[in-house]
């Protein structure tokens, strides 16, 4: 149905709210190494952005995890842009509420997403602090050039209870665009003193894709470039048998760039480009550089793009995040529904798990677990060794992504019946557990800037390879006419298990702490050091053509 335009109530209400103020979100203090330096100007001019409730969302996710599962007569029918449309776009009730509320307030919204769930407005903060009981604040951090505004605690009027799921930014502290990547000569890392050379089985050249119009999307953040010289070199480098003018089209919005020249490439977009392109031969690359400095309004925006795109990539990859605390309740739920929304429409959505772990396989019998982060998540620091806290790195923990470094209930229950007993409070055990597969993390060797190539490691090297094996599958998928894999987690954990080398040794105790700290063991099956294990490509791929019914490889 039509979504009816914002500002058509004609009621005229002379109240600033019908009700009393109603706490929507608080923190008892900023996050760590966000500094207070003054409250900001009552005429400073700042720009919100409301999410406007969706009418069902309950419905989508059980359409969602029909669709997802295995043997449902929906299997693989993925919904279209127009028909998830119908989930989320607001009720006429909460458009006639907020309407209301505007035009009481003399505001003047503008609808930001085509489903029009979404609405920003520009008001001064003397107005803003009124209107939502907030505190306006600035704050300053380490990765910041400026200072950001920030509020403690948000309010609604009671009016709008039920009717605004998100006040942006508000009292979500994640500005500086996170990253999970790590540069380090190979020399330093634990077991790979030396760079053995392997020999591949002959059985991995016979994979040959078809070129379908099965597509794989690489975004990025904080103004960070992949140059197409690069790639190329990389390619003539690693893949002497593709041609070295293959190359990604490009995407932008919140006016990313992507300038091409001298020093201009980074160690993220190169790794994820280069190696997209490199396992995934001839599956259209796409690249998504979004612009602008706070990550949570980026997030926002690739998920509305990609959405809203004429052809959607049927693969997503992204290699940064940040502390899931940081982005508070209201701003982490929201963004997992737009990742459910675009699960629905047969994306598959991949996030790097943070470095909690990784694997470094040195052959068939002999894997080890690197850690970095750990348990402690993309910060750590020694101070954090002892203090028994967990911080598991959003938006990987979205239970509506693929965790590449929730998982379906039993899956974690086996596990969690096999931890010590004062690792009660230290983590959720509610909560969604991750990551969901692992990949290869070290030694991955790369081009930036024309540099000879140079070794990177991190779970933000997985992601991509996983999206590449995901996205070789769906070009099998594509060419025998049958719908790409979507969403993967229920598919993952009911069909595809045995596709996937259970990885039992290490410990995620960080590379900063002590091994003896606080942390998780790996063991049999899942666990959330490296999920159900390191996927096996013929393996998977056959699991995803069985789960179809009608395709034999």
């Amino acid at each position: 149905m039509p979504f009816p335009r914002l500002l058509t109530l004609l009621s005229i209400v002379v109240a600033t709210s019908a009700g009393p103020m109603i706490l929507h979100e608080e923190l008892a203090a900023a996050p760590a190494d966000y500094v207070r330096v003054g409250v900001a100007p009552a005429n400073e001019m700042i720009s919100l952005r409301v999410a406007l409730a969706s009418n069902n969302l309950a419905e989508l996710e059980e359409e969602l995890r029909s669709i997802a599962t295995p043997g449902s007569g929906n299997f693989r029918k993925w919904l279209s842009k127009e028909e998830v449309g119908t989930y989320i776009q607001p009720s006429s009730e909460t458009v006639s509420a907020f309407d209301a509320f505007a035009s009481a307030n003399g505001l003047t919204p503008t609808v930001i997403s085509p489903n029009g769930d979404w609405v920003s407005l520009m008001l001064p903060v003397s107005q803003a602090n009124t209107l939502f009981a907030a505190d306006f604040q600035h704050y300053t951090h380490p990765s910041l050039d400026c200072s950001i505004t920030r509020s403690l605690s948000v309010s609604l009027p009671s009016e709008l209870v039920g009717h605004v799921t998100v006040l942006h930014p508000t009292t979500a502290f994640v500005s500086a665009v996170g990253r999970n990547v790590r540069l380090a000569p190979i020399s330093t890392i634990p077991h790979l003193g030396r760079r053995d050379q392997v020999q591949v089985p002959a059985s991995c050249n016979t994979t040959e894709p078809s070129g379908n119009s099965s597509s794989l999307l690489v975004t990025s953040y904080g103004n960070e470039f992949a140059e197409e010289t690069d790639l190329a070199q990389f390619l003539t480098t690693f893949r002497p048998d593709m041609s070295n003018s293959t190359t990604f089209t490009l995407f932008t919005t919140d006016n990313g760039t992507n300038p091409q020249g001298a020093n201009l490439s980074a160690a993220e977009p190169s790794l994820d480009i280069q190696y997209t392109a490199g396992i995934a031969t001839n599956v259209p690359l796409d690249f998504l550089p979004v612009g602008g400095t706070d990550f949570p309004t980026a997030l926002f925006d690739t998920a509305t793009f990609i959405a809203n795109m004429t052809n959607p990539p049927t693969v997503m990859t992204t290699s940064f995040g940040d502390i899931e605390t940081n982005f508070g309740a209201s701003v982490a739920t929201k963004l997992c529904n737009e990742y459910m929304v675009l699960g629905a429409m047969g994306i598959s959505v991949l996030f790097a798990s943070g470095d909690v772990s990784f694997v470094v396989a040195h052959s068939v019998d002999d894997s080890h677990i690197l850690l970095e982060g750990g348990v402690r998540g993309v910060h750590d620091t020694p101070d954090q060794c002892t203090n028994n806290t967990f911080v598991p790195v959003f938006p990987s923990t979205c239970p509506y992504v693929t965790s590449v470094g929730a998982t379906q209930a039993d899956a974690v229950a086996a596990f969690l019946d096999a931890i010590p007993d004062d690792f009660e409070g230290i983590f959720n055990r509610t909560g969604r557990g991750y990551p969901d597969v692992s990949i290869q993390g070290v030694n991955f060797e790369i081009i930036v800037n024309g540099s000879h190539p140079r070794p990177i490691s991190g779970a933000s090297a997985s992601s991509p390879t996983f999206a590449a094996i995901i996205a070789l599958i769906n070009d099998r998928l594509v060419a025998a006419q049958k719908p790409v894999m979507g969403f993967l987690n229920p598919f993952l954990y009911s069909n595809a298990s045995s596709a996937f080398t259970d990885v039992t040794i290490g410990r995620n105790a960080g590379s900063v702490c002590p091994s003896n700290s606080s942390a998780f063991d790996a063991g049999v099956g899942w666990d959330p050091l490296t999920g159900l294990g390191t996927p096996k490509f013929f393996e998977l791929l056959a699991a995803a053509a069985l789960a179809d019914k009608t395709i034999e490889y």
